[in-house]
Order: C-alpha cells, then sequence, then structure tokens
C-alpha cells in the first residue's frame, strides 16, 4: 500500500510537472509570435507611411508646379531649391496626426511612439527638419523601443518633384512596444496562469486527501489493535473465572465463589466503561453528547477523583499533592464530564510515569481575572514536539517503543479536549522528553447575578 501510495505521488507531480512545463512552453511561443505580429504590424505601418508622406510630396508639388517650373530648366544652376521635404511642407501637429492615424488604423492604438525627418543622405550631413521631443532618447533605448529600418521617400522616376526634392528619410520609434503585448495577451496570460493554479490546487487536494486517508486508515488499524488488545484481558479474565467457577472445590467455598463473581463482576465494569469512552468520544464528534451545565466545585471535584486514585498511586509509591489556591472554584460544568476530565489526566500521567520512579503528581489551581487555572504536573515519561502537537488528536497515543504497554485507545485526551472546548475552557501542554509534563487548564468562573 505504501508503495501504491508512493508511485501514485510520483506520477501525478510527473504530470504536473510535465503540465506546468507545457504552460509555461506555450505562453512563451505566445508571446514570441505576438511579438512577431506587432513587429509585423509596425513595420506595415512604417511602409504606409512612407508611401502616404511621398504621394503627400507628390500632390503638394503638382499642386504648386507653376511656382517651381522656372527652375526645372536650370536645376543645376538652381540644385538648392530642390529641397522640397515634407518637414518644410508639414507642421508637427499635422505629422503627429498622420502617423498616429496609421497606428490607430493598424489596432496599435495604444503603441506610441517617436518621429523624425531626416533630409540628405544618411551616410553624409543630415539635416532633422522636423523631430518629436523624446526621439533621440527613444532609439536609444532598444530594449523597450522598436525601430523599423530607414527608407527614403522617394519621388516616382520622371516627375517634375523629382527635380527639387532632396533624399528624406522617416525615421518612427515605436515606444514600449513589448508592454504591448503583454496587455494584449493579458487574459490568455491570465486564465493560462488560473489553469495551472487550478492544476496544483487539484494536485494538493489530491495528495492531501491521500495522506488523510493513509493517516485515517493507519489510525482505524491501530484503534483495531488497540480495542483488541483492550478487551481481550477482561475477556480471557472472564473466561477464566467461568471455569474456575465450574470447579466443585470453587462451588462449595462461598469465599472464593464470591472473589471469581467480583472478578466477573470488576472486568465486566471494565469493558463498559471503555465502550462507554467510545460512545462519548463519537457523540463529543457529532457534538451529540449532552450537557447538563449548573454550579460545580472545582475543588470538591478534584478532591473525589484524587482519593479514588490513591490505591493505583500507593501501588507506585507514588502521591499527589494538592495546592488548590484558588480564592473562587465555581464554574459552570456537567459534573459527570467534568469528573471524567479530571479523571483521565490523573490516569494519564499514571499511565505515562516512569518505570521504578514513585510517581509525583502535582494538582494546583489559582485564579486569573473571571477564570480559574488548573494544573496538572507530573515527573512521567515526557513528550517530544511532535506528540505535543498530535496529543489531543482522536486515537493518538504516544507510545514508548513498539510494545504495547500503555493501555486505552487514545480517547482519553481527545476527551479531555472536547469536554474543555464545550465548557468554553482552554487546554495547552509544556512537556520535555524525561522531564514530565503539564497540562494547563483554564475555564470561566460561574457568574451568580451578573458576579463571578
Amino acid at each position: 500500500m505504501k508503495k501504491l501510495f508512493s508511485y501514485i505521488t510520483i506520477l501525478i507531480t510527473l504530470s504536473l510537472i510535465g503540465i506546468i512545463v507545457m504552460q509555461v512552453s506555450w505562453l512563451k511561443n505566445l508571446i514570441a509570435l505576438q511579438e512577431d505580429r506587432v513587429k509585423q504590424k509596425i513595420d506595415e505601418v512604417y511602409q504606409n507611411l512612407i508611401v502616404e508622406f511621398g504621394h503627400l510630396r507628390e500632390q503638394y508639388i503638382n499642386a504648386n508646379a507653376n511656382d517651381f517650373s522656372i527652375f526645372f530648366s536650370q536645376k543645376n544652376v538652381f540644385d538648392p531649391f530642390r529641397a522640397v521635404t515634407i518637414g518644410s511642407i508639414l507642421s508637427s501637429n499635422e505629422i503627429e496626426k498622420r502617423i498616429r492615424a496609421a497606428f490607430d488604423k493598424a489596432g496599435l492604438e495604444k503603441i506610441d511612439f517617436e518621429y523624425a525627418f531626416i533630409s540628405g543622405p544618411m551616410m553624409g550631413n543630415v539635416k532633422f527638419e522636423k523631430l518629436s521631443p523624446n526621439f533621440f532618447d527613444a532609439q536609444i533605448d532598444t530594449v523597450h523601443n522598436y525601430t523599423p529600418d530607414y527608407k527614403l521617400i522617394r519621388s516616382q522616376s520622371g516627375t517634375a518633384s523629382e527635380s527639387i526634392t532632396t533624399d528624406e528619410t522617416l525615421a518612427v520609434v515605436a515606444l514600449n512596444w513589448k508592454s504591448f503585448v503583454k496587455r494584449s495577451l493579458f487574459w490568455s496570460i491570465v486564465f493560462a496562469v488560473l489553469f495551472t493554479l487550478i492544476i496544483i490546487s487539484a494536485f494538493y487536494l489530491t495528495v492531501h486527501t491521500m495522506l488523510r486517508q493513509k493517516k485515517l486508515s493507519d489510525i482505524k488499524n491501530d484503534f483495531i489493535n488497540n480495542m483488541t488488545h483492550e478487551f481481550k484481558t477482561p475477556i480471557a479474565t472472564i473466561s477464566l473465572a467461568v471455569d474456575a467457577l465450574k470447579n466443585e472445590k470453587v462451588l462449595t467455598n462461598r469465599e472464593k465463589l464470591d472473589y471469581f463473581s467480583s472478578i466477573i463482576k470488576e472486568e465486566n465494569q471494565r469493558m463498559n466503561r471503555q465502550v462507554e469512552t467510545i460512545l462519548k468520544a463519537s457523540q463529543f464528534e457529532k457534538k451529540e453528547a449532552e450537557i447538563d451545565l449548573k454550579p460545580l466545585s472545582v475543588h470538591e471535584v478534584i478532591g473525589n477523583v484524587v482519593d479514588n486514585f490513591q490505591l493505583q498511586l500507593h501501588e507506585k509509591n507514588g502521591d499527589a499533592t494538592l495546592q488548590l489556591q484558588a480564592q473562587k472554584d465555581i464554574i459552570k460544568a456537567d459534573e459527570v464530564h467534568f469528573t471524567n476530565l479530571v479523571n483521565n489526566l490523573i490516569d494519564n500521567a499514571i499511565k505515562y510515569s516512569k518505570e521504578h520512579v514513585p510517581i509525583h503528581l502535582k494538582i494546583s489551581t489559582h485564579n486569573s481575572g473571571n477564570n480559574i487555572v488548573i494544573k496538572f504536573e507530573d515527573n512521567g515519561i515526557g513528550m517530544n514536539k511532535e506528540t505535543q502537537k498530535r496529543i489531543f488528536e482522536k486515537f493518538y497515543r504516544a507510545h514508548t517503543g513498539n510494545l504495547h504497554n500503555v493501555k486505552g485507545f487514545g480517547l482519553g485526551l481527545n476527551y479531555v479536549k472536547s469536554v474543555t472546548d464545550s465548557h468554553n475552557g482552554t487546554i495547552r501542554v509544556e512537556s520535555a522528553l524525561g522531564k514530565g509534563s503539564t497540562f494547563t487548564l483554564e475555564f470561566p468562573l460561574f457568574k451568580q447575578n451578573g458576579k463571578s
């Protein structure tokens, strides 16, 4: 079963890693593809602007042909007049509007730009006819911005404009174009990440459920083993006692007859108490336990329970010291359940005592505000940190090695925690291996006429 669980976990983990890797790869490819598409659109916008401004220059020159005709036959003499450029015939505002319109038409409304119109040969002395404010800074930043390859705005060969124009280049820089790509893929990225998180959550829940089922299976097996052990001893004892009662010598001896009868009754009561423990734990878990709350003296309950354990304490050369210093000890509690709570804590101290070491149990009380604080301190075997975290779990038992040397179902402290919670109290444990344990409980005092 453990190997199967490990194999399933490994397979699910590998599948999850594979899906995440594929998702990341898909997102990278999607972003790269979108970047190529956007760059292609920017290149198309740039090419369209080159054509548009070329046509615009042609229209301008044709519309003013009479003004330039005087120079056409003398172009070598009047070369300086070959300087009809876009930068000279359009204002910066008009240029910016035309570039913005071209970007918007291509679906690139959210991409900003910088531009420049450069006249003269690119390898010689150039002149910036028109220039946006941040053009140079934008052109230098090639990490965030994209500049298409420069193209000349050419006049058609053989036209009038060819004689009176110079080489002219439009430079356009698309700003933060990669951010635009990511924004355009925002929902695709969100859904991909969300889908991945859902898969991870499903994986976590699956593994968590499997671990929980495995834990429950272990608890069930442990409980069955404990129950078998706990019931086996009294059943065997009763069986021996019944066999003894059939003996002629026992039947004729009143003293022995009473002795074996008392054994049967005692073991029967012991099994009955064990069944009651299981039923009470189940009732508290289902919130079906009946609680009869009424004023109860904590000191009186502790005194009565300690008296009942005197014989067991003396058998182990132990003692219980009471330091009941609380001035107010009346709480609102169920007498049966609260008595069982104290009983379980003392019984727990005896169960987990050190071998061949006298038990020293100290029970003390004091008031803290409107509460009473009860402490149970022992010199037993103590607990490690892991045991302290799980000590109140149902069916959990702190074993000493692999030997089944501690009786019970692992319900005692779980029952104590349930009773404490049902009485609006708190419980905590402090312990160290080999140094004993201290259980500290705190309950609100009974308020009579609004006063504690």
